[in-house]
């Protein structure tokens, strides 16, 4: 399949995808700036309402309300003003078809050439990365992706409602293993504006210079294997070509 080559693709609309409130700002919001600040229409779907997450003592119903006001706040630093919720509980999300659907709706609607999700894989050199959502975020994103985004026979009622089957060009997955990983994207120069964003999930963070520095050494480790200069910072991701050139029919 083809090779992701930043210079001779035409990106003007992602679409992204994340378990977690706070999960893509952990794994691609660097990367998003980079898009927003050349002109890219991003948006946010994230699918579960972070509802288990935090530390004091709140009802589901304020965690949730608190949750999805730091993902708006966090999105709208790097550039994102839209973002959907599928309300999912957290710890319990499954790729079946009802979040299925739901993928296969937005992708239809905003015909996006870059679909970012989670990795499918569990990665077991830092386990935290491969929460049980994170892995079932990227199962319903991937399966979503093919056959179904494409296939006018999968979810009928989406056609018949106007969302039209689309051969999507490419799925970048992020929190992937390490021998997965094939891109990376330089971003020294946004890396102020992802932990601004990162900074947006106080529920999440007792102890926000821990994680700065973790998301900083992360970062330059990156950066050093993309081969890039001195103090240089990256995001890496699993790209893969859904219809590329030589892609066809089933194939």
């Amino acid at each position: 399949m083809g090779i992701f080559d930043p210079a001779s693709e035409e990106i003007t609309r992602v679409l992204c995808f994340a378990a977690h409130p706070d999960d893509l700002d952990f794994g691609a919001s660097g990367t998003v700036a980079t898009w927003t600040a050349a002109g890219v229409h991003v948006e946010y779907c994230i699918m579960t309402d972070g509802d288990a997450g935090g530390f004091d003592a709140r009802t589901t119903a304020e965690i949730t309300a608190t949750r999805h006001a730091e993902q708006r706040a966090a999105a709208a630093l790097v550039g994102v003003d839209t973002v959907h919720f599928l309300g999912e509980a957290d710890g319990y999300l499954e790729p079946n078809h009802r979040v299925m659907k739901q993928v296969v709706a937005l992708i239809r609607t905003l015909r996006p050439q870059v679909v970012l999700g989670m990795h499918t894989e569990r990665n077991w050199d830092r386990i935290q990365r491969s929460h049980p959502d994170h892995l079932a975020c990227g199962e319903a994103v991937t399966r979503a992706i093919y056959p179904a985004v494409e296939n006018p026979f999968a979810y009928p009622e989406l056609e018949e409602a106007g969302l039209a089957a689309y051969k999507l060009p490419w799925l970048w997955l992020y929190g992937a293993p390490a021998e997965r990983e094939n891109h990376r994207v330089e971003i020294t120069a946004v890396f102020e504006k992802k932990l601004a964003a990162l900074r947006q999930h106080l529920s999440q963070h007792p102890d926000v210079p821990a994680m700065e520095r973790y998301v900083r050494a992360q970062s330059a480790a990156q950066g050093a294997a993309a081969g890039l200069g001195p103090g240089a910072l990256a995001e890496a991701f699993h790209v893969v070509a859904v219809n590329a050139a030589d892609t066809i029919a089933g194939f």
